[in-house]
């Protein structure tokens, strides 16, 4: 018998999510049947949707999210030990997976071998070239269907999203403005990625800084905040320009009763004849390996730069969740469990 350890939500959050939220559950895994393999973590993702999703289950529940692991035991020939997988189990140091499903709906119940990384971290699998690389890939991609010699903008600019949504515009020959919450985040994505422009939305007249970057407007608009910032952005965008709903953290640890409230959008969107969509990327689910494909050969060209914030420790994976929604990572936040 295996003994694991696992992060159970036995309450909703109000406000930032809180440890006493979480109960650390310690049990023992049944054997494996049929079609089933014992999995050791090695790689946990942390990330904004985990908050937005927390009221979507009855609790108790095992907190979910991405993470890579390696086969330790196995009763599946097509998943031998020493096999490394992508699976939605979450916050736990081992599982049982039972890979004889077939492709599901729900991109949350995925399980799929970790790709070939050529010598890349198997981290990446979570982050670049997992669930937020698929995201930015398709949610930028499809939706903005972007042209170039457009002017991109992409909030959340320094996060795992949004720092792959503006390099990808970067290689579509587009012009990219990112909106990051300090002054490192700036000066990061400006000369570590190649942003043509980089504004602290903390600090900066969001609506000057724009107009002065981008003078001739907005074609594209990547939404990972929501608020009154995007209402500025949308108010400067060109006729037939495209939005990209993707989140909208900026609002995630309100209160569900009283949401932020912004600008309204629909005088912008009339006159302007926007485009403005939002996504879930499971939409593009049986496309996944094709957007796997081309990260990966974006990074082997040095083309796209898969910036990770590492947490050491099963123990810190709540500091690490809570520190993502406080902005205190740059790029994707990960565990090494």
């Amino acid at each position: 018998m295996v003994k694991a350890r696992k992060y159970v939500v036995k309450k909703y959050f109000e406000g930032v999510p809180k440890r006493s939220d979480y109960e650390l559950v310690e049990y023992e895994l049944p054997p494996l049947k049929d079609g089933e393999v014992l999995v050791k973590t090695e790689w946990v993702s942390v990330d904004p949707y985990l908050r937005a999703y927390n009221r979507n289950n009855p609790v108790p529940y095992d907190q979910f999210s991405f993470q890579v692991g390696i086969v330790e035991q196995s009763n599946d020939s097509n998943y031998p030990v020493g096999t490394r997988i992508v699976t939605h189990k979450g916050w736990c140091d081992y599982t049982v997976v039972n890979t004889a499903k077939s492709l599901p709906d729900n991109f949350l119940e995925v399980t799929y071998k970790l790709p070939d990384l050529q010598g890349l971290s198997p981290s990446i699998g979570i982050g670049a070239v997992g669930m937020p690389g698929i995201t930015a890939y398709f949610g930028f991609l499809e939706i903005c269907q972007p042209k170039a010699g457009e002017t991109v903008v992409v909030t959340g600019a320094a996060g795992a999203v949004g720092s792959i949504v503006g390099q990808i515009a970067k290689i579509k020959g587009c012009k990219v403005i990112g909106f990051a919450g300090s002054d490192d985040k700036v000066e990061w994505l400006e000369k570590e990625l190649g942003f043509d422009k980089a504004i602290n939305y903390k600090t900066a007249d969001v609506q000057k800084e724009l107009k002065a970057a981008a003078p001739k407007g907005v074609d594209c608009y990547f939404d990972n905040v929501g608020g009154e910032i995007s209402s500025l952005i949308i108010g400067q965008m060109n006729k037939g320009g495209r939005v990209s709903v993707c989140g909208s953290i900026s609002a995630y640890n309100a209160d569900p009763t009283q949401t932020p409230k912004a600008t309204i959008l629909q005088p912008s969107i009339v006159f302007k004849e926007l485009k403005i969509e939002g996504f879930i990327v499971s939409r593009w689910l049986n496309r996944w390996p094709e957007a796997i494909t081309q990260l990966i050969t974006w990074i082997k060209m040095g083309q796209l730069k898969p910036a990770e914030h590492v947490t050491v420790g099963f123990d810190k994976i709540f500091d690490a969740f809570v520190g993502m929604l406080a902005g205190e990572n740059t790029g994707k936040a990960v565990v090494k469990v």
